[in-house]
Order: structure tokens, then sequence, then C-alpha cells
């Protein structure tokens, strides 16, 4: 089993005033996701950076991190990286 981390920026935007998850966006790095979630937080109602490690060959989850979140974030995003 190898493990294999990446960084993707999970973006937020409004629909029928409710917040709902964008398209998710790669970062090379914990320091890129955390600049690009930032940045999008400012034209966007939020943003979140992650951390996510993933069996390399089944894709299964390993685990999810939130590395930081910028802006409105949904009360139950945490939540929902852990599949409840």
């Amino acid at each position: 089993m190898a493990l294999k981390t990446t960084f993707l920026v999970q973006p937020f935007e409004l629909h029928r005033k409710r917040l709902r998850p964008a398209r998710q966006e790669p970062a090379q790095s914990e320091f890129g996701a955390l600049k690009k979630a930032e940045a999008l937080a400012a034209r966007l109602p939020g943003a979140a950076a992650l951390k996510v490690v993933a069996d390399d060959e089944t894709g299964e989850l390993d685990s999810v991190t939130i590395l930081g979140q910028f802006g409105d974030i949904p009360d139950d995003f945490a939540e929902s990286l852990l599949g409840g």
C-alpha cells in the first residue's frame, strides 16, 4: 500500500442562499493550497485548503485534513469530509 498526499482547495459558492461546493482545484503544496484558498475566498463566499492522503493504488482515503478555512464555509463541512 503506497500512500500519496495531495493538496486541494475546495471553494464554495452561493446557490439559492445556501453554500455549496464549487469545483475543487489542485495545489502543489500545503502553502500553495492555503494561498489559493485565501485568494479564492476574496471573490467567492469561502474556500478551504485540504490535505488528502489516499492509497495510490486503490484510491481509498486514509485521511483528510482541513489546513485552513477562509470566508464562509458550511457548518457541516468538516463532518462531510469524514463521510458522516
